[in-house]
């Protein structure tokens, strides 16, 4: 527990020390401060002033939307499993069409498929349904009928979809079960019906599990993208579990108007952008050569410094993306701190002065 608390203090020890040296020094904020100050830091801090240079090596790309590697399968056809209930019609025979009424639904007056996966059917006997397109149980129908009535028309439906089904759960409003039917369900259609996504949900990183093995589904690529494949089509048994959000932050403090956490999680984010967002700089308080990304890097703390008092920097900064970690620090300007130190001590001068006249 303790490593892990020093190991979350380690940037903000860093921002201590590095910026201690830079109070050290007279005017506007540079590196490096000294060539002792500089040695005194070099083997925990590795400091680097950002220019047109050497930008691009520090702009991480976006992070793009990979392919599912769930099967998809071929065309959709739903086959009658054990517990489906099947309406049977056969046109101009009424007799063997037990119809549905005020007392009875559809699913009442049906053919249950047991366990065995067949069901009984006046006639004919025993009908095997089990695994089979409602096509070829209505071919069989009709051809075994065919020995006692001519020529049969005959129409075979699902009264009731009980024998398949996928469960979507976690970061959905309405976590559930949904039967499999005629219609193919996509995974899309499934979460929709489960609610639809929390804030907190994690479209990037929704995983499916079939058949004991877990699938990663990048949501978010379907979504935001168009990667058609990463909204299949579920399968019988399919769990779909939709996780949280992890929290993925940089930290903005010093001289900005608003010092707050940024959100990383749902996009990525420049060093402009978290400034601005945030209100920007303070004007009369920050110095704009002085702004600091502080980002641990193979064991080591690297300190990225930009100068925004031109546009040009500002620019710059459009292309510096924030990692999850990052402190982003502005440093006060020379003469805030004299104007402070001024507002520190002029009452205690003019206290002392209105004293001594009164002594007089």
């Amino acid at each position: 527990m303790k490593t892990m608390k020093l190991l979350r203090l380690r940037p903000f020890m860093a921002v201590a020390l590095v910026l201690g040296l830079v109070a050290c020094t007279d005017g506007h904020v540079a590196f490096p401060v000294t060539e002792a100050a500089q040695r005194a830091v070099t083997e925990e801090v590795e400091i680097i002033r950002l220019d047109s240079s050497n930008i691009a090596s520090f702009s991480r790309p976006s992070r793009g939307h990979s392919a599912t590697s769930l099967p998809l399968g071929g065309a959709w056809n739903y086959n009658v499993g054990a517990g489906d209930i099947l309406n049977i019609i056969v046109f101009d025979h009424p007799e063997l069409t037990l119809p549905a009424g005020p007392q009875r639904s559809a699913e009442e007056t049906g053919f249950r498929v047991q366990a065995d996966g067949s069901f009984f059917y006046p006639f004919i006997g025993q009908v095997q349904a089990s695994g089979r397109p409602l096509e070829h149980i209505r071919d069989e129908v009709t051809q075994r009928l065919s020995q006692f009535i001519p020529d049969p028309q005959i129409e075979v439906r699902v009264a009731a979809f009980n024998s398949q089904s996928v469960v979507v759960t976690g970061e959905v409003n309405s976590p559930n079960r949904q039967a499999i039917t005629t219609v193919p369900l996509s995974l899309i259609a499934a979460i929709n019906s489960a609610g639809g996504l929390k804030d907190s949900a994690d479209a990037r990183a929704v995983t499916v599990l079939r058949r004991g093995r877990s699938y990663n589904v990048d949501l978010a690529g379907f979504l935001t993208a168009g990667v058609n494949q990463n909204n299949p089509i579920l399968r019988d048994g399919d769990v779909v579990n939709v996780p949280r959000r992890r929290s993925e932050e940089a930290y903005v403090l010093g001289e900005v108007r608003n010092p707050d956490v940024i959100d990383l999680s749902l996009e990525p984010i420049t060093l402009t952008q978290a400034v601005t967002r945030l209100g920007g700089l303070d004007s009369l308080r920050a110095d704009a050569r002085g702004v600091f990304v502080f980002r641990q890097h193979n064991g080591r703390m690297r300190v990225f410094q930009l100068e925004t008092d031109s546009p040009a920097g500002l620019v710059l900064g459009t292309r510096f993306v924030l990692e999850p970690g990052d402190v982003v620090y502005v440093v006060r300007s020379p003469l805030q701190r004299w104007n402070d130190t001024i507002t520190r001590l002029l009452p205690t001068v003019q206290v002392v002065s209105a004293a001594e006249r009164i002594s007089r």
